[in-house]
């Protein structure tokens, strides 16, 4: 479940920094559940990802300094057969019975690899 609240906090958060409304930095981490070391942190990661945030002395905000947009989305939905082959590329309907077997095949097939890619690099 923490995933999911990562991607509600930082839906919110951008939310917020889009309306410019997010306060300071203690208003914005007390309205966001989370210490102020912490908002830090969410906020850090966010630029490191090339989010253009500053945060703007005249509107009391967090801001974006260009047009920017965060969306951070997850789908729940049942599969159907068809969906699962194709996700699956065959492999579950095939294999199913046998784990071991698609372990073991896996595991050839990356020896096979691996020995091919060691000897290419002489």
């Amino acid at each position: 479940m923490k995933l999911i609240e990562y991607m509600e906090r930082i839906n919110l958060l951008n939310k917020l920094v889009k309306e410019k409304k997010t306060g300071t930095l203690n208003e914005l981490s007390k309205r966001m559940k989370l210490s102020k070391s912490r908002m830090c942190r969410v906020m850090d990661d966010l630029k490191l990802k090339g989010a253009p945030i500053a945060y703007s002395r005249k509107l009391n905000s967090y801001v974006y300094t260009c047009n920017y947009n965060i969306k951070v989305e997850i789908e729940f939905k049942k599969l159907s057969e068809d969906d699962i082959i194709e996700t699956n590329g065959g492999f579950d309907n095939i294999l199913n019975k046998n784990k071991i077997c698609f372990s073991l095949l896996f595991l050839c097939n990356e020896v096979q690899y691996l020995s091919k890619s060691k000897q290419s690099q002489f």
